[in-house]
C-alpha cells in the first residue's frame, strides 16, 4: 500500500487524483470504457487541460482504473482464501471462485473493463501485470499445495501437444508458479477460464431467459469444474 502523501500540496494532489478516478468509475458504469477526460473534468468543475497535470492521457487514466480494480479484486480474493484452513483444498478453491464472483457482481463496470470487450486502441502496460496476477497466484498456491500433499497429480494419459507444453513451461519459469507441472497447470488454467466464463456469461446476460437461479447454476457448475480439476 503506498505511503500517505505528506504536505498540503501532496495531499491536495492525491485527493484530486482520487476524485478523478471516482468520477471516471462512475462514467464506466454509464458509458463504458469510452472515457472522455473532458467529461470527467467538467463534472469536477475543472478545465479539461488541468486533467493532464494528473493523467497524461485517457489511456493513463484507464490504466490507473485497471490497476485499482485488479488490486481490489486481488485483495478480496486473497483475504477470503487465506481464512480457509490450509488443508481444505477444495474449500480454498471454492472460496476463491466465490470471491471472484462476489467481487465481480458488486463491481460490474470494473469487471467489464478488465474482462469485457477490449478498449479500441488501448494497450495495457507492464504495470498491470502484477495486479492482474494476484488471483492467479492464489490459484497457483492451491494447486501447489495439492501436489505437495499428494491430492493432485497428472493423470497417466495426460499428454500435452509440444507447442502447449512449451508455452506452459515458459509460464512455470515465472515466479509464483514453482512446483507445478505443465499438465496440472493446463488443467488449472482450463478450470480458471471456466470460472471466469461463468461469471462473464452471468454478468453480460448470456444466460437470460435460460437460467433463472444464478446462484444454483454457479454452484453446480463449480462442482463440475472442481471435479475436472481433480480436487
Amino acid at each position: 500500500m503506498p505511503d500517505a502523501p505528506t504536505g498540503a500540496r501532496a495531499r491536495a494532489r492525491a485527493q484530486t487524483i482520487d476524485d478523478l478516478k471516482r468520477v471516471a468509475r462512475e462514467h464506466l458504469a454509464t458509458d463504458g470504457a469510452d472515457l472522455s477526460l473532458r467529461s470527467v473534468a467538467r463534472e469536477l468543475g475543472m478545465v479539461s487541460s488541468a486533467v493532464y497535470r494528473y493523467f497524461e492521457s485517457r489511456d493513463a487514466l484507464l490504466t490507473a482504473l485497471i490497476i485499482d480494480a485488479y488490486d481490489d479484486m486481488g485483495a478480496t480474493v486473497e483475504a477470503a482464501e487465506v481464512a480457509v484452513r490450509r488443508s481444505d483444498l477444495r474449500g480454498r478453491w471454492h472460496t476463491t471462485c466465490h470471491a471472484i464472483r462476489d467481487w465481480s457482481r458488486s463491481h460490474r463496470a470494473e469487471y467489464a473493463l478488465l474482462y469485457g470487450t477490449p478498449v479500441p486502441g488501448y494497450v495495457a502496460p507492464q504495470d498491470t501485470i502484477g495486479p492482474a496476477s494476484r488471483p492467479v497466484l492464489v490459484m497457483s498456491a492451491i494447486l501447489r499445495d495439492a501436489i505437495a500433499g499428494g491430492a493432485l497429480a497428472p493423470e497417466p494419459h495426460e499428454r500435452l501437444p509440444a507447442p502447449v507444453r512449451a508455452d506452459l513451461t515458459g509460464i512455470l519459469a515465472t515466479p509464483g508458479f514453482e512446483g507445478l507441472s505443465p499438465a496440472v497447470l493446463a488443467r488449472g488454467m482450463n478450470s480458471w477460464t471456466a470460472v471466469f466464463g461463468l461469471v462473464s456469461f452471468e454478468l453480460f446476460g448470456r444466460l437470460t431467459n435460460a437460467i433463472f437461479d444464478d446462484d444454483a447454476w454457479f454452484d453446480y457448475q463449480l462442482r463440475l469444474i472442481t471435479h475436472h480439476l481433480g480436487l
